[in-house]
């Protein structure tokens, strides 16, 4: 009966010691005999039996010491569960978790996401490409040119299967009120920085003061309801809000980077300028060598604090991660199909259609795929400023947006691979659609008298073409919308009240979008509009994006299935003075400024739902976009060298669960040696056809032979003359 006995006494005395990696169990009345257990053991003892299931384990010899532990571990189990949602007698919630709304999908017991592989290998190197340059390694400043960066972390991190739910990392717990007015995180006592010092509540507060004061200002907007940031314990901190009700802000409070005091305070830094320093950090990587503009490697770090943390299980599996910048998709699809990079993204419909049936694809070795996915697609538009006066009026916004020939563009220059986009919130039930009705139209109807007429009776359209070229029917009724107002066509072009004529200058920074802006242009001039095209490096065009100093660009902005405080910095009158927010195109009406503090407080998922449509179709109706396109897959390359989960995501791929496949490396490493895969893509193997600067020093060679051959040829002809 000893060993039954044990077995009762832990399952009735134990108590839990640490929450992070082991639970420790203990007799406190007779041996003194200590058991830990760790989380794998824990779903291991307890596999099979449930919460709700009477247990009668047998209490006699080994067999019932075997049942006391699991019944122990059944226990705890089943009292972490229940704990990791619980709410206080004074309706304080303190949980692992929290959701926008409702309860979050996994428990404070989950051992790791759904859809990693847990025990994914680990090693190898991902290459990646990149477009563009880099000048600095501090992206959360409004300056420079910055790097991307696997260092540095936030107070909790979002699932992949949930609409918006965020789960502790550098936190162990939360704890908040019913009405949401503030939330205490408190801090793991294990997380560190690199260098090996612990990540403490004046790290966190530090972070979020320097953010707001010195970063980029869509912080300052985007935490603007954030009164007070306070240390209030050893390892807690807690941040209150200016107003109870926004379900979103404790979640997006936590997803600010979490910065080094210690560091960014040491004599030589400063947070607010640009540095090619590598950072402190204390994520899963960190930067080991760079070539300012080149490249950046970033090693995994092996002693990371979070390994173990079922956040993390079955992430961060490549040991090395290389990206190379290239000036821009050119080369970098050469790199790809020469093999120096493995995994490519392509974003224009034209080179997926084109330039991928080559022989390493066509034999399996770069793997070309779409994979679906269901995210918000936003908003990618020709954007108006109307800052500028050429964009007052709104039924010449409407003409310009009308000589788009979207069905033309689709077919001859996206091989129809595109969606119009109709919303603000294409592909998601926030897209407004028909005539307001239901709850969206409870919304509207305080506003009717401030809002156009339009709103309430005319569904938005996007009038469709056939796709030849010619959009005889917009360009009428554009022309008959530019009748309305007191623009005048003189002399073929058109001119504003004061006599001025429309000229518009369309900022690039990409000479892919030439080839699709071009049409545009044609069929603007025959509305006697004239535009030009400016295309600048990537460097003055975000220098020039922050002083909105443009006419038109394209731009877009992302959404997410919960929109809130970020819709500020979109479309408020404050940002549209402020430099460098993301109201590029200017946009303020007080309607819509009220309709999103409705929003950031909306008190569930229909009400949020319905003011949102309620936003979508106002925004439409103001006419400052051309809008563009949008699809539901991500068009992928990679070399066979890698391995994945097979659950899809929501939100498509996401490279950080992919893991490196020895065996198949092993494989396509083999098949190159035996010549077996065609490395540029153009039909000659490795050995064949030069390649780099082979490649280049023969195309030289032959135009200085051509010349030579000219000249020749010249003198022949004159001295037969």
């Amino acid at each position: 009966m000893k060993g039954g006995g044990l077995g009762i006494l832990i399952g009735h005395r134990a108590f839990l010691l640490s929450r992070d990696r082991y639970w420790h169990f203990r007799n406190n009345r007779e041996s003194g005999i200590h058991i830990w257990l760790s989380r794998a053991a824990l779903l291991r003892y307890s596999s099979g039996l449930s919460c709700s299931d009477p247990v009668r384990p047998d209490l006699t010899g080994d067999a019932g010491r075997l049942s006391g532990i699991r019944l122990a571990a059944l226990f705890w189990l089943c009292t972490l569960a229940a704990l990791s949602h619980a709410e206080t007698a004074s309706g304080i919630i303190r949980s692992h978790a929290i959701a926008m709304y409702g309860e979050p999908r996994y428990p404070a017991t989950f051992a790791h996401f759904d859809y990693v592989r847990p025990d994914a290998p680990r090693g190898g190197t991902l290459r990646t490409g990149a477009t563009g340059t880099f000048n600095s390694f501090n992206p959360w400043i409004d300056k420079g040119t910055a790097a991307g960066s696997r260092a540095y972390e936030s107070l909790m991190v979002s699932s992949e299967d949930e609409a918006f739910t965020r789960y502790c990392l550098i936190c162990e717990e939360i704890e908040y009120p019913e009405d949401r007015s503030w939330i205490t995180f408190f801090l793991r006592p294990e997380a560190r920085w690199h260098d090996g010092r612990p990540i403490t509540p004046e790290d966190v507060v530090w972070s979020f003061n320097a953010l707001v004061d010195q970063g980029d200002p869509f912080w300052r907007v985007y935490f603007g309801d954030v009164s007070e940031v306070a240390k209030i314990g050893k390892r807690s901190v807690r941040f209150r809000f200016r107003i109870a009700g926004n379900r979103e802000l404790p979640l997006i409070i936590s997803e600010f980077p979490i910065l080094p005091k210690h560091y960014w305070e040491a004599e030589g830094r400063d947070f607010s300028r640009t540095t090619l320093e590598p950072p402190l950090g204390s994520g899963p990587y960190r930067i080991v060598d760079f070539e300012e503009g080149r490249h950046i490697v970033q090693e995994r770090v092996e002693d990371y604090w979070g390994n173990d943390l079922a956040v993390n299980r079955g992430l961060n599996n490549f040991d090395t991660l290389r990206t190379q910048y290239f000036r821009d998709r050119i080369p970098l699809r050469l790199a790809l199909k020469s093999g120096d990079i493995d995994y490519y993204y392509e974003n224009t419909a034209k080179s997926w259609a084109t330039e991928f049936d080559v022989p390493s694809v066509r034999s399996g070795w770069l793997v070309r795929e779409t994979v679906h996915h269901f995210a918000p697609q936003g908003m990618q538009a020709f954007v108006m400023n109307l800052r500028r006066p050429q964009f007052k009026d709104r039924n010449v916004r409407q003409a310009i947006m009308l000589a788009f020939d979207f069905g033309w563009t689709n077919q001859k220059i996206f091989y129809s691979q595109y969606t119009r986009s109709r919303s603000f919130f294409s592909n998601s039930e926030l897209a407004s659609s028909g005539l307001p009705e239901g709850e969206e139209l409870r919304v509207l109807e305080p506003y009717r008298d401030r809002l156009s007429g339009e709103i309430f009776e005319r569904p938005f359209e996007l009038p469709d073409t056939d796709g030849n070229g010619w959009p005889r029917g917009n360009l009428l009724r554009a022309l008959d919308l530019i009748g309305r107002t007191d623009y005048r066509i003189v002399d073929g072009k058109l001119v504003d009240p004061l006599g001025r004529p429309v000229r518009i200058e369309f900022l690039l920074t990409s000479a892919s979008f030439e080839r699709i802006v071009l049409p545009y242009i044609a069929n603007l001039r025959r509305l006697g509009i004239g535009m030009s095209v400016r295309l600048v490096d990537r460097s003055q065009y975000i220098n020039r994006l922050r002083a909105f100093d443009y006419d038109m660009i394209v731009s877009g902005w992302g959404q997410s299935e919960s929109p809130g405080n970020e819709q500020r910095s979109y479309w408020s009158c404050a940002a549209a003075e402020q430099p460098s927010s993301r109201n590029q195109a200017g946009f303020c009406d007080p309607v819509v400024d009220e309709l999103i503090e409705r929003l950031v407080v909306a008190a569930d998922r229909d009400e949020l739902v319905a003011i949102t449509r309620a936003l979508d179709r106002i925004l439409l109706w103001h006419h400052f976009v051309v809008p563009n396109w949008h699809n539901t897959v991500d068009r992928i390359l990679w070399w066979k060298k890698f391995a994945r989960p097979d659950v899809p995501l929501r939100h498509g791929v996401n490279v950080n669960r992919w893991w490196y496949d020895q065996a198949a490396a092993d494989a396509l490493e083999s098949a190159r040696e035996e010549g077996l895969i065609i490395r540029n893509g153009n039909g000659s193997s490795p050995g064949d056809r030069p390649t780099g600067w082979r490649l280049v020093l023969l195309i030289g060679v032959m135009a200085v032979g051509i010349m030579a051959i000219r000249k020749s040829l010249k003198r022949r002809a004159g001295a037969g003359g």
